[in-house]
């Protein structure tokens, strides 16, 4: 067996791998939790601190996961093709919303590029569904995690604003 072909069958792993770990350290190093952050008024209801990591750890997991079973039953190259550029734009809003909120201090931006990020969650669901239902399933709780995000951002957002 050639080595084309073993890449070739391990190509949707080695992509769903790379995603996660360049969303992980990349959303780690813009997100800074410093005096700004430890300075606003959260709601009760926020989950602690200790908790995003293993969550966004766990999301990412069943992402990748949802990948590979969706790459291996795509009908089509085109299929792959856009399977591919939604979890690319899903990365790049996961990792914008981290750079507004964390980095520009700006959560009331960070609200509304939030909704791009849950948009692209759907988009990524909806597109496999058809051929995969188990990565239409894994991807639910990363849609859930981020609806409620949206929730803790607009309440963040009311409980400190306006902010420049």
């Amino acid at each position: 067996m050639s080595k084309s072909i073993k890449f070739d069958r391990h190509k949707p792993t080695f992509f769903a791998l790379a995603w996660g770990v360049i969303l992980s350290i990349s959303g780690a190093q813009a997100t800074l939790l410093d005096s700004w952050y430890f300075n606003l008024v959260q709601p009760a209801w926020k989950p602690p601190d200790w908790l995003f990591g293993p969550m966004w750890s766990t999301i990412f997991i069943c992402a990748g996961i949802a990948f590979v079973l969706a790459w291996n039953r795509g009908p089509s190259k085109q299929a792959l093709r856009y399977l591919i550029i939604l979890y690319i734009v899903n990365g790049t809003f996961n990792l914008v919303w981290s750079l507004i909120y964390f980095r520009l201090h700006r959560p009331d931006w960070a609200l509304i590029e939030a909704f791009g990020l849950w948009a692209s969650v759907l988009a990524i669901i909806l597109a496999v569904r058809s051929y995969s239902i188990k990565s239409a399933w894994l991807m639910s709780p990363y849609l859930i995690w981020v609806s409620i995000a949206i929730v803790l951002n607009w309440e963040t957002v009311k409980l400190n604003g306006p902010f420049s």
